[in-house]
């Protein structure tokens, strides 16, 4: 399963929010490597035997595996995570804008 991710851009940051309902902290996995940011972890869903019940099952269970190539312009350093309610938020700062600057050319 693949859990739905929203991303917006702000001035000075990128935004990753993720829902995983029914999972805490402990459950998820946030790695950042050569520029890739990777989410992954395992929810469970309790067993789904006949005699208890279950006829239609439609909550997803198992790993999922979810990679976002970061841009040029973030700050891999500055990347936090917090989980709220059962939302991962990820957190990705901006590099300050580097501004042109004029090179002198020597003369012989």
């Amino acid at each position: 399963w693949a859990p739905a991710v929203d991303i917006r851009e702000e001035p000075t940051q990128f935004v990753l929010n993720t829902d995983l309902p029914g999972m805490k902290a402990s459950d998820v996995e946030v790695t950042l490597e050569k520029g890739v940011l990777t989410l992954r972890g395992k929810r469970e869903i309790a067993s789904r035997d006949e005699k208890n019940g279950f006829r239609v099952v439609e909550r997803a269970s198992g790993s999922f595996y979810r990679s976002f190539a970061l841009p040029d312009t973030a700050d891999a350093k500055g990347v936090k995570a917090k989980f709220h309610d059962g939302v991962l938020t990820v957190t990705v700062p901006k590099q300050p804008q580097a501004t042109p600057r004029r090179i002198a050319i020597e003369a012989d």
